[in-house]
């Protein structure tokens, strides 16, 4: 008799683990992308600017798989069934090189690091302190940039970027296309800001 019983424990056990199992929801994976963005008019030059971006940072909090969103008092959760496809960081300059190459007619530009390429003619550092969102709120990217001559090593231009974009409700692909947005405004910052420099 208690073989018996043992075995209906055993059973119901299993079955309960299959049960859980079974209703674990598969987690869904996501992908910044870079946009068709006007292209800022410049004159015609014999030679294309080689522009390098990168490198750049994260802060650690941000650098996961997971996506990252901020609660209140100050927290912060991880969403283990809402994921990056690819490494954030790559993802972010990948989008970023797109987007100014796309905008910027007479350059060349490649995301770091660009060795296999040759000599870039500028850099642009960029040292994000904050990419993340609160659901149902906001998406925010703060960061400081720089652009070098890379032949002087001297910094010709730089500058802190505080963008927001509200978002339309508290699902994760809300936020992630808020977080698109912001790289696209981000861009197009840069981009008249490369536009301002001596053409080499």
């Amino acid at each position: 008799m208690p073989n018996k019983h043992l075995h209906e424990l055993i059973m119901l056990c299993a079955g309960l683990l299959l049960t859980a199992c079974a209703e674990t929801p598969a987690p869904s994976f996501y992908l910044l992308e870079s946009h068709n963005l006007p292209v800022i008019a410049t004159t015609t030059v014999e030679k294309k600017q080689r522009i390098g971006l990168g490198p750049l940072t994260l802060p650690a909090v941000l650098d996961r798989q997971q996506i990252v969103t901020r609660t209140e008092n100050h927290g912060i959760q991880l969403a283990e069934f809402h994921q990056w496809a690819a490494p954030l960081k790559g993802n972010v300059i990948d989008v970023l090189s797109k987007n100014l190459e796309a905008q910027q007619a007479n350059s060349i530009v490649r995301g770091y690091p660009w060795s296999a390429y040759g000599d870039m003619d500028y850099r642009i550092i960029i040292d994000i302190s904050r990419f993340d969102s609160q659901l149902g709120k906001s998406a925010n990217l703060e960061a400081n940039w720089a652009i070098m001559e890379e032949k002087k090593h001297t910094i010709v231009s730089n500058g802190r970027t505080n963008l927001t974009q509200v978002l339309n409700d508290m699902s994760y692909q809300s936020a992630v296309l808020a977080q698109e947005k912001l790289l696209n405004l981000f861009s197009q910052q840069l981009s008249l800001e490369l536009h301002r420099l001596p053409k080499n």
